[in-house]
């Protein structure tokens, strides 16, 4: 009897055990979402900086001069500008497994267009279907976050945050010495042809870990897509970035056409029902405005130094493509360091005002380079600048993830890689600019000074805006949702209160 009994003991204990692990398990974020996240999420920006290297030989095995190599930068900030919100919007509404297959199947055709390419207009053919191909990768880990908070009823690791930063932006340092890398083993195709391999894996990958939208949920939501906003918000998003290209008088109609298109949409997303963009949301979350503000500059510094720099050390410095991807290989290290230091720490303010301050310092820094400067002081630029890239990209990405309408987390991420590529076309333009016939030193000094202008805006702009103190552990998270009640309902209110409000639990 007693023997019987203790058995019944440990079958009850067996059961216990048992039943607190799938608890567990089912409060716990789904670590194998992990790896489609961060693939889906690198391709992007990896792309959008190893051509840099390419330029170059490009340029020589096609004829052709700088002013239309930059198109092969320009197709893919286009592409991708537009792309990412209207891709994280049919996020929003139709799940992310479908739309992040649809786009890794792109980005594998546009690296097998970019290894055959005959001329360098096909090559630009495919820089712009790679843009739209690598939309889906961002938006649908941000959308995906925010999934696992709602199913778990608790905020995501601070952890899973800190490495969709580093995998969607901070990465791009990598950019540079990967392609670097890469034309030194078999010539500049290679650039576009690893995009082939990385989409089989991503397509592998996305079929079996990532979740299928539920039928009825894909049913109802089958008519909500606002293709007219759609239609305007590109009308418009391209005609900037095409005068920003080239910003001339005689490109008057440009500005003219954006103007108008603006007016449009505007029109048409505030007597929507079911609009693209919610200006009204918008129009009352300044937190979140502030935040794309920051990430426009930021991102006009980094992109001017990704590459005016990288085309400095060829042109000015006389390094080869190879030595000029592996001289910025310390800020990758750097940046990824510190990502991965103060990832776990949910608050912003800190972040930004320290990466303020480094890009200030790195601009001083290249204010001192010269055409022989020493290597030690070329690892220097790079191991500062490492240090804005770890902090603000992750710092801005946390933000949007507090202050957007969790109903939106898609499409609101988007817009946070649209004013990142806004940011790209003003550096592509500033680079054209100061930049003649070659990359020389007085060109770079001339980025340095106009670097430093920004540098020293997006710092002034982040010590005002008292918001960010209320994301961390000292403070409330901003809730966009209460500034959007009037278009979500008390069940999506009630859903969204726990992802919204991380400080309130212990991130696993």
């Amino acid at each position: 009897m007693i023997a019987r009994l203790a058995r019944l003991a440990r079958l009850a204990r067996l059961v216990r055990r048992r039943a607190t692990a799938d608890a567990d398990k089912e409060s716990a974020f789904d670590r194998r979402l992990l790896a489609p996240m961060m693939l889906g999420s690198v391709l992007n920006p990896v792309n959008s900086s190893i051509i840099s290297v390419s330029l170059v030989p490009i340029g020589a095995a096609f004829g052709a001069p700088p002013s239309q190599t930059a198109w092969l930068v320009s197709a893919l900030y286009l592409a991708t500008a537009i792309g990412q919100p209207v891709v994280g919007r049919m996020i929003d509404l139709y799940g992310p497994r479908r739309l992040f297959l649809i786009g890794t199947t792109l980005t594998g055709i546009a690296g097998l267009i970019g290894l055959l390419a005959p001329n360098l207009g096909v090559l630009i053919v495919s820089r712009v279907v790679l843009g739209f191909g690598t939309c889906a990768g961002y938006p649908a880990s941000m959308s995906l976050i925010r999934s696992e908070a709602r199913r778990t009823g608790r905020d995501s690791p601070a952890g899973i945050l800190a490495a969709l930063a580093v995998a969607s932006q901070t990465v791009a340092v990598v950019g540079p010495p990967l392609g670097g890398l890469l034309i030194g083993l078999g010539g500049w195709r290679t650039t576009f042809a690893v995009n082939i391999p990385l989409a089989a894996a991503g397509l592998v990958l996305g079929v079996r870990r990532l979740p299928k939208a539920p039928r009825k949920e894909r049913a109802e939501q089958g008519v909500r897509l606002d293709l007219p906003g759609m239609a305007l918000f590109a009308v418009m998003l391209v005609s900037l970035l095409l005068f920003l290209m080239e910003p001339r008088a005689d490109r008057w109609y440009l500005p003219v056409l954006m103007a108008l298109a603006a007016a449009g949409f505007a029109v048409r997303e505030l007597r929507a029902a079911e609009p693209f963009i919610d200006l009204r949301v918008f129009g009352g979350n300044a937190p979140l405005l502030l935040t794309y503000g920051r990430a426009l500059l930021t991102s006009v510094v980094a992109y001017v130094f990704l590459y005016g720099y990288t085309q400095w050390l060829q042109d000015g410095r006389g390094l080869t493509a190879s030595q000029a991807g592996l001289a910025q290989l310390p800020l990758f290290l750097t940046g990824i360091a510190v990502s991965s230091v103060t990832g776990r720490r949910a608050e912003v303010r800190g972040k930004l005002l320290v990466g303020g301050v480094a890009q200030l310092a790195t601009c001083v820094l290249l204010l001192l380079l010269q055409p022989h400067s020493a290597v030690w002081l070329l690892i220097a630029v790079a191991l500062v600048f490492g240090v804005p890239q770890g902090l603000n990209n992750l710092a801005l990405q946390n933000a949007v993830y507090h202050q957007a309408d969790p109903e939106r987390t898609g499409s609101s991420a988007g817009l946070l890689r649209t004013f990142f590529y806004l940011g790209a076309m003003v550096a592509s333009s500033a680079n054209g600019a100061f930049f003649g016939a070659r990359a020389d030193t007085a060109g770079l000094h001339g980025l340095a000074w106009f670097m430093l202008a920004v540098a020293g805006l997006f710092l002034a702009v982040t010590v005002v805006d008292r918001s960010l103190g209320r994301i961390g552990p000292d403070g409330a998270s901003p809730d966009a949702s209460s500034n959007s009640s009037s278009n979500s309902s008390s069940d999506s209110s009630s859903d969204s209160s726990s992802p919204h409000e991380p400080q309130q639990r212990k991130a696993s």
